[in-house]
């Protein structure tokens, strides 16, 4: 039997019969947050003017945003596939509130692989091998330390495996990684008036994500709130991911000898630093909190971000 899944073949009782749901656990809130804002449908996205823009752009500026599609097209894809780990572990748990958000949470990054691939099949037409793309320092994230670090619930799944498993998924993947491409992808398109379904899908997307991103956090404060060793564990696995995660960045302005869009390096490297001690800082303050101080902090965290 797989770790972190229910310990028995049958069910003794349910919850929803017996409890009930807590509607206000950050996890419930996060879920209907999802339920209102995260059903749109990458099929509805307008191209038609997207394809006239390519078609103008010059060969290196399609070079480019081929790129990066490429790092978003595995990352939703690597997501997508590894998260089941984690929706094990908590329903393992009894975490029935968790489970349930983070049903919405495999839906979307499933959704946002779509998203990219019709992009690449209606808009670029690309139907090559773009793996060339993915530098050392990606595959040392997506290809490895993600699913390492996911796969690693299905047999260890305890506080310090979650907290591993969501820092690299949640703060580096989703939070670093991620977040810095989606800026420098409307950098590129937005700044310049272009693509205006990709865009609208972009900003969909980080919709999506910082739901994502909540959550993680969430998880993260709650078992570093139970346990403050795990607070040693969270920042030695963002300091380990740092190096790689910056490498992206550099791999990319380091394949070009001129940018096109306007994109210049320091921006985004400082933007990556950024959100990398963002996430730091958000996650240490659950040293010595309460659950119910970490619940409130989650609460105001997501009343500020209107999806």
């Amino acid at each position: 039997m797989v770790s972190g899944a229910p310990s028995s073949s049958v069910h003794a009782s349910f919850i929803t019969t017996t409890a009930g749901l807590n509607r206000q656990t950050p996890p419930m809130r996060l879920f209907e947050k999802a339920k209102r804002f995260g059903i749109w449908n990458p099929s509805d996205l307008d191209f038609s003017q997207d394809i006239v823009d390519w078609r103008r752009l010059s060969a290196l500026e399609q070079e480019v945003l081929l790129h990066l599609t490429s790092l978003f097209q595995a990352g939703e894809e690597a997501v997508t596939a590894d998260i089941l780990p984690l929706l094990l572990t908590v329903a393992g748990e009894g975490r029935l509130e968790e489970e349930m958000y983070l049903t919405t949470f495999l839906f979307e990054e499933a959704k946002h692989t779509d998203f990219f691939r019709r992009f690449l099949d209606e808009v670029v037409g690309a139907q090559t091998d773009l793996s060339h793309f993915h530098t050392p320092s990606y595959r040392a994230i997506v290809y490895e330390a993600l699913p390492t670090a996911m796969r690693r619930l299905l047999v260890d799944p305890s506080p310090a495996a979650q907290v591993r498993a969501s820092v690299t998924y949640n703060m580096i993947v989703e939070g670093v990684l991620a977040e810095t491409g989606y800026h420098a992808y409307l950098t590129a398109l937005e700044r310049n008036g272009l693509m205006p379904g990709t865009c609208r899908g972009v900003r969909l997307l980080k919709q999506d994500e910082s739901r994502h991103i909540a959550y993680g956090v969430h998880l993260i404060s709650r078992l570093i709130a139970a346990d403050d060793r795990l607070w040693e564990v969270a920042e030695e696995t963002m300091n380990d991911l740092l190096r790689p995660a910056l490498g992206v960045v550099a791999d990319i302005f380091g394949s070009y000898e001129t940018m096109p869009f306007g994109l210049d390096e320091s921006e985004f490297a400082n933007y990556a630093l950024a959100q990398f001690q963002k996430r730091l800082e958000r996650i240490e303050r659950a040293r010595g909190a309460s659950l119910e101080e970490i619940d409130r902090i989650t609460d105001r965290s997501i009343e500020l971000d209107d999806a």
